[in-house]
């Protein structure tokens, strides 16, 4: 595969092979692509986790969130670290 990189990005590549960050423009190329490909495998599980979310409210699992279940679910959890902290002390 043959890939054409723009002025700028030549100039970019050549001044990080100068630099001594990369060997060759291959290697930029490279770099990019595994960024690209772990940019758009972490797109794909924020898509999924998104719709397991959709999936859970059709299911009637969702909450519903006001000012006053904002203030149950923090309490909730406070009471939950609470707890783990306690555990943890009884432990050590």
């Amino acid at each position: 595969m043959e890939v054409q990189l723009t002025p700028d990005q030549q100039a970019f590549a050549r001044q990080a092979i100068e630099a001594g960050r990369i060997g060759h423009e291959s290697d930029a190329v490279q770099e990019a692509l595994a960024l690209w490909e772990h940019r758009e495998r972490t797109r794909l599980e924020v898509l999924a986790v998104v719709d397991r979310a959709e999936a859970s409210l059709i299911r009637g699992e969702g909450r519903v969130i006001d000012e006053r279940s904002m203030l149950e679910l923090a309490t909730e959890v406070k009471q939950r670290g609470r707890a783990r902290l306690h555990a943890r002390q009884i432990l050590a």
